[in-house]
């Protein structure tokens, strides 16, 4: 059984287990100063029809330069948002590890309690080192309603399964509305990349970062792009997510305790045929406090194919991206490791 992070943070330990060491090209770099960039805010007013235009324009904008924004004013209940950070925190840190190993899963993907993977990386040398990150989590199949079985997730607090199933929900509702106005923003009919997608598989992953001995040497959770559509994530107000900004620069989102940060995956970017990108991002580790993240997946069933809208293609405009079925995707991702955006940079097409 692999062991919990939160087991070795609690052990007293004052040095990093090898296995968790960042070859130094890949290790976080701390600032000192303030940021000059930061993550796009976006009002979304209840999609106020008025404001819909001025909304496309800042999304098109996000999309391009970030892949990434803030939206506030979004529909989701603030309240929810605490109670659900609030039912997360309290089963890492008020339930027994014995407790919690009651919902282990053993394979990558798979619903319940565990440890992020293994993943490969390469040290100065080229050679492939691997690597885990310092991080438990607890994953949620939520969507369809097929997948959807509350018994398998935790029972303490009394609250946790409820709101879960509210949270799923509601997540489901912003992300249809987030992927009209994406769709809106290129020009497209509002539903291209949602019935591109078709229906959502969706997963909710609440993940835990204890306090790490050695931040610097660590991360939380590697380089990568997610695999799907889209991803709705909150934090706590510890922060430490950062995204990768013009390719080289990896910026820290500062936690918004009301807002919800809308990260564009891998088969938008497909999709949109690179016109927007996906978000490259990390999770970088926190010396002194625990930190806590909800992110909301929502993707393509396996057996769906992906390809760039045709509505993108013309004779100035060419396919960049081959076609790909979202199962077989997902098995090379987690064939080769996260590793930044090389599995999406390996369907693109020759210019």
């Amino acid at each position: 059984m692999t062991t919990r992070v939160q087991s070795l943070a609690q052990s007293g330990l004052s040095r990093v287990p090898p296995q968790y060491i960042q070859p130094p090209q890949t290790r976080p770099v701390r600032h000192t100063a303030p940021e000059p960039d930061s993550i796009p805010v976006i009002d979304l007013s209840s999609f106020d029809p008025t404001q819909r235009a001025s909304t496309r324009d800042s999304i098109a904008r996000a999309c391009r330069e970030w892949g990434a924004f803030h939206v506030t004013n979004h529909g989701v209940p603030p309240s929810l948002l605490a109670s659900l950070r609030r039912a997360g925190l309290s089963f890492f840190s008020d339930t027994p590890i014995p407790d919690k190993l009651r919902y282990s899963c053993s394979a990558a993907a798979s619903e319940g309690y565990g440890s992020k993977m293994l993943a490969t990386t390469t040290s100065d040398q080229n050679d492939a080192v691997q690597v885990l990150d310092w991080r438990d989590y607890f994953d949620h199949h939520t969507l369809p309603l097929s997948r959807r079985n509350p018994n398998r997730w935790p029972e303490f607090p009394a609250d946790y399964r409820e709101l879960v199933a509210t949270y799923s929900d509601e997540m489901k509702i912003l992300a249809q509305k987030l992927l009209a106005l994406i769709s809106e923003s290129l020009g497209l009919r509002a539903s291209c990349i949602e019935d591109a997608v078709g229906e959502f598989y969706q997963n909710i992953t609440i993940s835990y970062y204890p306090p790490c001995p050695e931040p610097d040497l660590t991360l939380g959770l590697q380089s990568h792009s997610d695999m799907g559509a889209i991803t709705l994530l909150i934090q706590d107000d510890v922060g430490g997510l950062q995204v990768l900004k013009g390719g080289n620069k990896w910026v820290t989102v500062q936690p918004l305790s009301d807002a919800i940060l809308v990260l564009l995956a891998d088969q938008t970017e497909i999709i949109t045929n690179g016109k927007y990108r996906s978000c490259e991002h990390r999770a970088i580790t926190n010396p002194d406090r625990a930190r806590l993240s909800v992110a909301t997946f929502h993707d393509p069933a396996k057996t769906v194919k992906i390809s760039p809208a045709s509505e993108l293609i013309n004779d100035s405009s060419l396919a960049k991206y081959r076609d790909v079925v979202y199962g077989d995707y997902v098995s090379s991702w987690y064939t080769k490791g996260p590793g930044g955006k090389r599995n999406i940079d390996a369907l693109l097409l020759d210019p």
